[in-house]
C-alpha cells in the first residue's frame, strides 16, 4: 500500500481545496482504491480473495434474512466530514443510490462494512470515527488479524456510542432493519 500525506488541519472547512482536487483528479490504476482519509491520500491495492469471500458472504446473509427492501454498492465512494471514504460494502435504503454521483453524501445509508487488510488501524480507528461523524447508523468491521466482528452503532459526537464484538464462530445479532444474527463462522 502507499500513503501520501498532506496535512490539512489548518484548512476551515477540512478539506484542503488543493489536496480535495489532486486526490479528485488521481489516475488510481485498475483495482486500487484510492481515499482521502483524515488529509492522507491512501492507495491501497486489489483486495485478497479472503477479502471478498467475506464481503460475499455477508451479503448473501443479508439479502437472505432481511425483510426490508436494502440494496447494496459495493466500493461507493462516500463524502465524510474529514474525507472521502469507499467502504467495502454499503447497505441503503432500497434506490438510495440512483441517481447519485461516484462521490455523494451518505444519505439513506444503514450500514456500512469494511474487512481488514493491510493497514487494520485505518478500518479501527479513522473510519469508524469518520462513518460516526457522517451519522451512519451501523459500521460493521470484519478484523480478521484479531479474529473478531465487531458492530459500531449509535453514532453520537464523531464516535459510535454503542460496540458489540464477538469472536469469529459467534453470532452477531444485527439490528433493525437487518434484524438477524450474522453468522461469522466462515468470515476470517
Amino acid at each position: 500500500m502507499t500513503a501520501l500525506t498532506h496535512d490539512i488541519s489548518d484548512t476551515a472547512g477540512g478539506e484542503d481545496d488543493g489536496l480535495l482536487e489532486a486526490f479528485l483528479a488521481l489516475d488510481t490504476p485498475e483495482g486500487f482504491k484510492a481515499e482521502l482519509i483524515e488529509g492522507e491520500i491512501v492507495v491501497t491495492p486489489p483486495p485478497d480473495g479472503g477479502h471478498e469471500t467475506a464481503i460475499g458472504r455477508i451479503v448473501r446473509q443479508v439479502f437472505r434474512l432481511c425483510a426490508d427492501d436494502i440494496d447494496f454498492a459495493p466500493g461507493k465512494g462516500l463524502i465524510v466530514p474529514d474525507g472521502r471514504y469507499i467502504p467495502d460494502g454499503t447497505f441503503t435504503e432500497a434506490d438510495a443510490m440512483l441517481g447519485q454521483e461516484s462521490w455523494s453524501k451518505p444519505e439513506g445509508v444503514l450500514m456500512v462494512m469494511e474487512v481488514t487488510s493491510s493497514r487494520p488501524g485505518k478500518d479501527r480507528e479513522a473510519k469508524r470515527k469518520g462513518y460516526a461523524a457522517a451519522g451512519i447508523p451501523l459500521y460493521l468491521l470484519v478484523d480478521r488479524q484479531a479474529n473478531r466482528i465487531v458492530l459500531h452503532s449509535a453514532p453520537r459526537r464523531g464516535d459510535y456510542t454503542t460496540t458489540t464484538g464477538v469472536p469469529v464462530g459467534d453470532p452477531l445479532p444485527l439490528p433493525k432493519p437487518f434484524d438477524f444474527d450474522l453468522a461469522t463462522d466462515r468470515l476470517v
